[in-house]
């Protein structure tokens, strides 16, 4: 017998869910702007120190070590990734871990666009983490900390060793300000504003140890390099690049924008508060998860489930029992469901894959509006499947 559920009254008041660019912090509205230095140059006194002020306050919230460098780059994480896979790879070999598209996106450059001869391929399908028993840190590590699209993150960081050879080079950009990412075991991490502190894209972060840096000053890489990618000259790390002077123009809305959310975070109790509200999160949709019999976790041991990029499929038998584009079809029209009624944006998984549900849980997101979603979430497939039955 088919369970219908009633339409619920009551929406979430930010139905904004989605996976990237994520909600604004609570509160936001565009006034928080007012202050952007627009129409200045970001290399003028008061540019420069509006830049500066998001990389130290950056730098105290995530708690990176004093010798460690933070800059600003362009293009996102995507853009950070490139600069570290482009300059750093080559003297070692390689492994690189993949359990979901983004992880997969840098194997593709590693064995396709650099073409390195020395590379392992650690991987795992969606829901699962690949064998981290495995890696072998005499090798180069390349690794996100949070699968995005696949809801599966890096459970611990004990498998990380303080007497590596190699570097690890971590994209994090799902996981830092909602995670305790140990930043100290890492040669490189990435991230982009628009996810955990809902700023806007664009912009990425690199952060590069001291370790990092001695690869950077010793090895010439044998392809040439886009100007955008170039972190040293002279065989000396541009230290420029760390200090506010960015290698291209900054968006200084974009400035302002990641400086208001930092500054969000530090008055609601910095990382650990930031830490507490997306595991919250996670907390509440699992509770749902396990009273619900339609639904469960794509991820499959609990200690991988994510508590930012949420990823959730689809166990009903009618569901499962269809084709795949059957399958696809029948989780879009959920999410364009809810996108109709003003409950929830932008809840489609990721194109690559499995179909089901995504929802974002990081900090920004209040827990009051997914506990909110929840009934829509069950009414909204209650319809689906019920015109699905229902068709001649």
């Amino acid at each position: 017998m088919d369970i219908r559920f009633e339409k619920p009254s009551l929406r979430p008041r930010n139905p904004c869910f989605s996976s990237g660019p994520c909600a604004k912090r609570p509160g936001w509205t565009p006034s928080a702007l007012e202050g952007a230095l627009v129409g200045r140059s970001h290399r003028s006194k008061s540019g420069r120190a509006r830049i500066q002020e998001v990389i130290d306050r950056s730098r105290a919230l995530l708690g990176v070590p004093a010798d460690y460098h933070l800059g600003i780059v362009p293009a996102s994480d995507t853009g950070a990734m490139e600069m570290a896979l482009w300059s750093l790879l080559g003297p070692r070999g390689v492994d690189a871990l993949a359990w979901e598209s983004f992880g997969q996106g840098w194997v593709t450059d590693i064995t396709k666009q650099l073409k390195l001869p020395d590379v392992r391929v650690l991987g795992a399908d969606y829901g699962r983490i690949a064998d981290l028993a495995k890696v072998d840190w005499d090798r180069d590590v390349v690794f996100t900390w949070n699968g995005t699209t696949s809801g599966v993150r890096v459970p611990h960081s004990d498998w990380i060793t303080g007497d590596r050879r190699g570097l690890s080079i971590c994209d994090a950009t799902s996981a830092v300000f909602a995670m305790n990412v140990p930043i100290a075991k890492l040669d490189v991490v990435t991230y982009s504003w628009q996810k955990v502190l809902g700023g806007e894209g664009q912009h990425g972060v690199l952060i590069l140890s001291p370790r990092a840096v001695e690869r950077l000053e010793s090895y010439q890489p044998p392809w040439p390099l886009p100007k955008i990618f170039r972190m040293t000259k002279g065989g000396t790390l541009m230290g420029a690049i760390f200090q506010a002077d960015t290698i291209n123009t900054p968006s200084m809305l974009c400035v302002e924008d990641a400086l208001d959310g930092l500054k969000w975070a530090e008055a609601i109790g910095g990382l650990p508060e930031l830490v507490r509200r997306s595991e919250a999160n996670l907390a509440a949709v699992a509770g749902w998860v396990e009273r619900t019999p339609w639904v469960d976790f794509l991820a499959e041991e609990p200690a991988t489930r994510s508590c930012t990029s949420i990823c959730l499929k689809i166990i009903d038998p009618w569901f499962t029992g269809m084709g795949s584009e059957e399958r696809a079809q029948a989780a879009k029209k959920v999410a364009s469901l809810l996108e109709a009624e003003g409950a929830a944006y932008d809840i489609a998984p990721y194109r690559e894959a499995p179909p089901g549900i995504r929802l974002w849980g990081g900090a920004t997101v209040e827990l009051a509006d997914l506990e909110a979603l929840f009934p829509w979430l069950d009414w909204a497939y209650a319809e689906v499947k019920g015109s699905g039955r229902s068709r001649p």
